[in-house]
C-alpha cells in the first residue's frame, strides 16, 4: 500500500525562493497548508542559519532546517539538534593547499555577529557575490593570513567564483592527498557565472542531515520528500523516497529520474505540495 508523506524537506534559493530571491505568496500559502495538515516542513539550505531564519520564521510556524548543507541542525527557535564542524587542522591545510584560489576563500562559524564570516580578501569576492555579502556586511571580518581565524573549529571553507575557476580550484581540491578528510558540494548558477564550492565534514551533506532528522523522527525514507534544484542537493534527493526537482535545475540533474515540477517563477513547490496533500488524502481515504 502507498504511504503518505510525512515530511518535505525544501532548499531555499533557486527552490522555495523565485529568480527576484522572494518568497511568493503562493508558495508561502502551500507550506503552511502542509503544515496545518500534519506533514512536517524542513528546509534545507546552503546558507547559514542566521541568513536563512528570517525566511523560516516569515511561515508563520515553528520548523527546523538542515543549514550550512546539513552542517547545523537547528530550530527557528534555537533548538540545536546537531552541529558537525570542519576540523581546524583539516581547514588550515586547504588554506595552504589552495593559495592561488585564497582570494575567493570563505570560512563560517557558528557564532553570532562579526566574525561568523571570514574573510582575507574583499575586492575579489565583491565582484562575484555582491548581493551576499552586502547582506551579510554584518558578519564578515577581514583576517590575513585566513589561518589565523582558525581559533575553533568552522562550519564550512568555501570558495565562490566565476565558473571556470572554480572548475579549476574543484580539480585541485580533488587531487589532494587529503580528499578523504572532507565533504565538496557544488553550488552552480551558470546565468550569472557564478559556482560555490562548498567544504564540510566528510560524510557532511544535506542527505545526511536529512537522514538523520528523519531517523530521530521514527520515518522511513519512503515517507520523505525533498526538493531541490541543485548539485549540492543532490545527497538529499538521493535520500528522500520522492525526490523532485525545479523546472529551473540543469538538465543533467532533471535527466535522474526525479520528478521534475516547475520553474521556481512558477511556483513549482507550491504545485508539488499541493499534489502531496492529494495524494495523502486519497490514501487515508482508501
Amino acid at each position: 500500500m502507498q504511504r503518505a508523506i510525512r515530511l518535505i524537506a525544501i532548499d531555499l534559493d533557486g527552490t522555495l525562493l523565485n529568480s527576484k530571491v522572494e518568497l511568493a505568496d503562493e508558495n508561502r500559502g502551500a507550506l503552511l497548508r502542509a503544515h496545518e495538515a500534519g506533514i512536517e516542513i524542513v528546509l534545507g539550505t546552503g546558507r547559514r542559519h542566521d541568513f536563512a531564519l528570517p525566511i523560516a520564521e516569515s511561515l508563520g510556524f515553528d520548523l527546523w532546517m538542515l543549514s550550512s548543507n546539513g552542517a547545523i541542525t537547528r530550530s527557528t527557535r534555537g533548538e540545536t539538534f546537531h552541529r558537525d564542524f570542519l576540523p581546524k587542522l583539516t581547514t588550515s591545510k586547504l588554506a595552504q593547499a589552495m593559495r592561488k584560489y585564497r582570494s575567493y576563500m570563505v570560512l563560517t562559524f557558528d557564532r553570532p555577529g562579526v566574525g561568523a564570516i571570514i574573510c582575507e580578501n574583499h575586492d575579489d569576492l565583491y565582484g562575484v557575490i555582491q548581493r551576499w555579502m552586502d547582506k551579510n556586511e554584518a558578519f564578515i571580518e577581514y583576517i590575513s593570513p585566513i589561518e589565523n581565524a582558525l581559533t575553533e573549529d568552522p562550519i564550512q571553507a568555501m570558495f565562490c567564483g566565476p565558473v571556470e575557476l572554480m572548475d579549476g580550484a574543484q580539480e585541485k581540491l580533488n587531487a589532494l592527498d587529503f580528499r578523504q578528510d572532507f565533504t565538496l558540494l557544488r553550488t552552480q548558477y551558470d546565468y550569472r557565472d557564478l559556482c560555490i564550492v562548498d567544504l564540510l565534514n566528510a560524510g557532511c551533506s544535506k542527505g545526511h542531515a536529512l537522514e538523520r532528522w528523519a531517523k530521530h523522527r521514527g520515518l522511513d525514507r519512503i515517507e520523505v520528500m525533498a526538493i531541490g534544484d541543485n548539485y549540492n542537493d543532490v545527497e538529499m534527493l538521493t535520500f528522500a523516497g520522492h525526490g523532485v526537482i525545479m523546472g529551473n535545475a540543469c538538465e543533467e540533474l532533471k535527466q535522474t529520474g526525479w520528478t521534475v515540477t516547475l520553474h521556481h517563477d512558477e511556483h513549482g513547490v507550491a504545485a508539488t505540495i499541493d499534489q502531496v496533500l492529494e495524494t495523502n488524502a486519497a490514501i487515508l481515504d482508501a
